[in-house]
């Protein structure tokens, strides 16, 4: 497994981050079909097992449920792996979805997911969106507090900007920035990279797989269980996907060239980069943590890389 030195972290962490996403689908509130309970712990603990000892979770993913089961797949192995969750993205009793980064609710997740996730601690700790009607500041603060408690380690940013990032400075230092990241979304790379980089912040980005487009798992063609949130979520029904999976009848044939599949594409890309130190990988059973960790050690060549790339902006740029 290849893994990455964080800051003053204990231990190295692995280069794929576990995607809790993928755990929760029954619970709804962003999950990806259904698993038991019983077979997320499973999964998760044969990921340990592979070497994975990088986490990341969230409360809104399957309305607490990923957090649950990371919390018992890990309660005796705690100090073993490195857990990240997230606050701002809350919900109503009727589970209608409540973004916002209000400081006295960013203080209520933390002490949820806490008891979720049957630790004292969290490892690395993020505010999920950013929100126009909450100063960044004013959340941070809160962070800040619980760090000093000893309740996180780490202090980090989701989706964010560089105007987010400078405020923040402001409060403290960010740790770690999560954004979208993958053949067909790379703005961050002009956008937020320089500025990574020349802060020493490290980065690591979800929607590696874009949700299954770079793998062959979804074409036009996919249906989807109510349990998985692209049958219903409007980000993902009102997304005009036809652009991606004509450049993946492109690229497909010249992955069959080199003897590589979109998994090993898709890493390539998504860890090639100087800022980024991991990929989030969301993995619902045996079969695709298996092939997740064989791409990982027959990754792409960079010329198909680059090549693949030049073909998804191709057929982006036609429909803009």
């Amino acid at each position: 497994m290849r893994t990455f030195n964080f800051l003053d972290h204990g231990f190295p962490l692995s280069t794929i981050c576990f995607g809790g996403a993928s755990i929760s689908g029954e619970g709804k509130g962003y999950g990806f079909g259904p698993i038991t309970e019983d077979e997320s712990i499973r999964l998760l603990k044969k990921a340990f097992e592979a070497g994975i000892n990088f986490f990341d979770t969230a409360p809104i993913y399957g309305f607490g449920s990923s957090e649950i089961r990371m919390g018992k797949a890990f309660k005796d192995i705690r100090e073993k792996v490195f857990l990240i969750s997230k606050c701002g993205i809350d919900w109503h009793s009727n589970t209608r979805v409540n973004m916002t980064n209000d400081p006295a609710i960013c203080e209520k997740m933390l002490g949820q997911s806490l008891e979720r996730l049957q630790t004292d601690y969290i490892d690395l700790y993020m505010i999920h969106w950013p929100d126009q009607n909450v100063d960044i500041r004013d959340s941070l603060k809160v962070l800040v507090d619980a760090k000093k408690a000893g309740k996180i380690k780490y202090i980090g940013l989701c989706n964010t900007n560089v105007d987010e990032l400078e405020k923040a400075r402001e409060v403290c230092k960010i740790d770690m920035v999560q954004s979208e990241y993958n053949l067909f979304a790379d703005s961050v790379r002009d956008q937020l990279f320089p500025y990574l980089e020349q802060h020493h912040i490290p980065f690591m980005g979800w929607g590696t797989f874009q949700k299954g487009i770079l793998t062959k798992r979804v074409d036009a063609s996919r249906k989807f269980d109510s349990t998985d949130c692209r049958s219903s979520a409007p980000w993902w029904k009102d997304m005009n996907k036809a652009p991606m999976y004509q450049a993946m009848e492109e690229i497909n044939p010249l992955l069959d060239q080199k003897g590589v599949d979109g998994v090993s594409l898709a890493l390539s890309f998504s860890l090639g980069h100087p800022a980024i130190r991991a990929a989030l990988v969301g993995m619902r059973n045996e079969k695709q943590l298996e092939s997740t960790l064989r791409a990982l050690e027959n990754l792409a060549p960079l010329e198909l890389v680059n090549r693949s790339h030049e073909i998804a902006t191709k057929h982006l740029m036609e429909v803009r």
